[in-house]
């Protein structure tokens, strides 16, 4: 018997792993924290959780300025780079946004587009936008809320 015949179309779909249930747990406290305090509150969980992307993606939210949420998404983005590596990206490959463990990479890669246009970077901007693209040929998605702080679209 021969083996089967793969009738995928595309390329495959990269999923992220989902948090640890403590780190979403904490994310989602940090959110509801006053207004005065979230910003910290967030950025604790960053520490506690650096390579989680989604907490990254909170935290440029909330920055003071563009180019505190250009830092925060651009570390979120790469962060996500590497998770996307660990889980068997290669550089080619759908990571869309449909998958809720991906989206935290996401907007991280959507807030570095934005923070890029506002900091006048416009070559970063595009590239960001093109790769927001060819990662999902959907982006963007209807249901993209902004993190608390509004940065992202």
């Amino acid at each position: 018997m021969s083996d089967p015949v793969d009738l995928t179309l595309g390329p495959p779909d990269t999923i992220l792993d989902p948090p640890h249930g403590v780190a979403a747990a904490r994310l989602a406290e940090a959110l509801e924290a006053p207004a005065e305090s979230r910003r910290d509150a967030v950025s604790d969980v960053v520490r506690a959780f650096p390579d989680w992307s989604e907490a990254w993606a909170a935290l440029g939210g909330l920055a003071r300025d563009d180019i505190e949420a250009y830092a925060c998404f651009r570390v979120g983005y790469h962060r996500g780079l590497d998770a996307l590596r660990r889980a068997g990206w290669r550089g080619s490959g759908y990571v869309r946004w449909e998958h809720p463990s991906n989206r935290g990479f996401l907007r991280c890669l959507d807030g570095l587009r934005a923070a890029a246009a506002a900091i006048g970077e416009p070559a970063e901007e595009q590239r960001c936008d093109l790769f927001l693209h060819q990662l999902d040929p959907t982006w963007p998605p209807v249901d993209l809320a902004p993190p608390p702080g509004g940065r992202v679209r």
